[in-house]
């Protein structure tokens, strides 16, 4: 098989052993999958898959058809539309994978999207409903609202009756941010100043990391949440433990790649009850700013780092 594959720090395609589903695990021939922030981290060095994943190929996210079954595995059979999320390899044209943490292709989309639902959906939907709680009629906050995860996060919480506020720096993609469900669009700086809207939020979502903390703590409600997924913008900062326990608020973080099997097929089974009956309806998408062909792999991980997009950047296979 073909997969995108880390040398020297870059990417290229390169062939690899065809993978052999063990017990409990299907081959899926991936048609499409998305980039995420991991697999750039990754392609550094600074982010090594998990144990059992390759280390040279990228990818946790991927969608596909089931080709082959491993011992055990009935869940699924031969000509299934699969996708699902993995501890790595999900960026080649044969991946192995436990039934158990895939589910269903979500019906409504095309493979570029389908290739880029599960690891944002899945993480917005542990963190804001699974571990924060947002209940309907909640203050949402998203910052980073315009990445994959945000665009997740902006219309899980639309969905689920909550008001939604997106902080979203290029004001180009305001408008497109609005168009998914969110209530208000804002400037992140726009948080900080006395013009915006003071009232609190019972829940944010921390997308972007550290700056955040000051602000995200001094606007937070009483009993609100602040769930941090992703700290591309900083990884330390200082936090007001007494406006924390003046709010008596919660901080929690959580990354989703390295958990064990149990809990990502838990997840999975969330996903496949609250949130594809929501994409059958239309009610929530997969916004793909850009799709590639695999042999384009590089330019991907270029626009993706790029920055200024809305959505999805995804790898498809013929």
């Amino acid at each position: 098989m073909r997969a995108a594959t880390i040398k020297d720090g870059g990417i290229v395609v390169a062939e690899h052993p065809d993978p052999e589903p063990g017990p409990g695990e299907v081959l899926v021939r991936v048609r499409a999958a998305g980039l995420n922030g991991a697999d750039v981290l990754q392609r550094s060095g600074k982010y090594p898959a998990p144990p059992g994943h390759p280390q040279d190929i990228p990818g946790l996210e991927f969608a596909g058809e089931v080709v082959g079954l491993g011992p055990a595995a009935e869940r699924f059979a031969v000509g299934d539309r699969v996708t699902g999320i993995t501890g790595g390899g999900g960026q080649a044209e044969l991946l192995k994978v436990h039934e158990r943490q895939i589910t269903p292709a979500p019906h409504g989309l095309d493979w570029a999207q389908v290739g880029g639902f599960s690891e944002v959906f899945t993480t917005a939907h542990d963190a804001i409903i699974t571990q924060a709680g947002l209940r309907p009629g909640e203050r949402l906050l998203v910052h980073g609202a315009a990445g994959g995860v945000g665009t997740a996060g902006v219309q899980l919480g639309h969905a689920m009756g909550a008001h939604v506020t997106a902080s979203v720096r290029n004001q180009e993609l305001h408008n497109r941010v609005a168009a998914l469900g969110a209530d208000e669009v804002v400037f992140p700086e726009l948080l900080e100043s006395q013009e915006h809207d003071a009232r609190p939020f019972d829940v944010v979502l921390e997308l972007v990391g550290a700056p955040n903390l000051g602000v995200n703590v001094r606007r937070l409600a009483t009993g609100g949440r602040i769930v941090v997924i992703g700290v591309g913008g900083g990884a330390k900062g200082e936090v007001n433990l007494f406006g924390l326990m003046s709010a008596r608020g919660r901080i929690m973080a959580s990354t989703l790649r390295a958990r064990p099997l149990e809990e990502k097929a838990a997840a999975a089974r969330r996903i496949e009850r609250e949130v594809l009956p929501l994409v059958a309806r239309g009610a929530i998408t997969v916004p793909v700013a850009a799709s590639y062909p695999l042999d384009d792999a590089a330019a991907a991980y270029d626009h993706f780092t790029g920055g200024g997009k809305l959505g999805k950047i995804v790898l498809t296979f013929n």
